[in-house]
């Protein structure tokens, strides 16, 4: 479990640093050759690389996701175990609910 929160984690921070990195370069002139350009141009390329960096993480983190085993997961006994008697309690009174509607049409 500490695995998956270690790679959340880095994720989200990646996912705040690296808009802001590319928006402070362009801003600041940091990247070389892009003087050249408007204000106005400047601020649509580095708002575009800026969410295009946020859905390339969103996308490797998906990947990892992806890639990690799923049989090592393994649920919460006392979880199913409440889970099922919930299920199992709840469908007698489907039933009733069910049975009281067709009264009530009729």
């Amino acid at each position: 479990m500490a695995g998956v929160i270690k790679k959340f984690f880095i994720a989200s921070m990646f996912m705040w640093i690296t808009p802001i990195a590319i928006l402070y370069g362009f801003n600041n002139n940091l990247l070389p050759g892009l003087t050249h350009l408007s204000p106005y141009s400047m601020t649509l390329l580095s708002g575009f690389l800026a969410v295009l960096s946020v859905n390339m993480v969103i996308a490797l983190y998906i990947c990892m996701a992806m890639k990690e085993p799923s049989d090592k997961h393994e649920p919460d006994p006392a979880f199913l175990a409440e889970a099922k008697a919930s299920v199992r309690h709840s469908m007698p009174n489907e039933a009733e609910d069910s049975l009281q509607t067709r009264e009530k049409k009729e």
